[in-house]
């Protein structure tokens, strides 16, 4: 956690099962991150534990699966959970895990790496590949 620069524009949680911990550091700096209007994506894993420790109040959210969550009383905003791959609310992008591209596309688009019409076009890129790429939006090489 002494790693991470105060002043770091993004901060990404990223999934995996390493997720079960208990950490009042890493909770207040999420905390904090999420109340000051701080980016923070989490994909998989990573929104189990935001879900544990009550920090998707006041967010809509997406995740795994929602009853995952069932035994966390911290998790109290239920009816915010929407069945999406990723949903960005605020501050916050979340996902499930089957969809990291589609996380990449929305964190990138949070922090306005680039227009979002660029964002979209470089996301496809990796999704569909190169020469599906090429007869969508021509070759960039060319």
């Amino acid at each position: 956690m002494e790693q991470i620069p105060a002043d770091c524009e993004l901060l990404i949680l990223i999934g995996g099962n390493s997720w079960q911990i208990k950490n009042s550091v890493l909770k207040q700096l999420l905390q904090d991150r999420l109340k000051n209007n701080k980016f923070v994506g989490a994909i998989c894993g990573a929104v189990d534990y935001l879900a544990k420790n009550g920090l998707l109040t006041n967010f809509k959210h997406t995740g795994n699966a929602q009853y995952l969550w069932k035994d966390f009383d911290q998790y109290q905003n239920k009816s915010d959970f929407l069945e999406e791959q990723t949903v960005r609310d605020h501050n916050l992008v979340t996902a499930n895990g089957t969809a990291p591209l589609e996380f990449t596309k929305q964190v990138l688009k949070m922090i306005k790496f680039k227009n979002s019409e660029q964002i979209d076009k470089d996301i496809y890129l990796y999704e569909f590949g190169f020469y599906q790429y090429c007869q969508k939006y021509g070759n960039p090489y060319a």
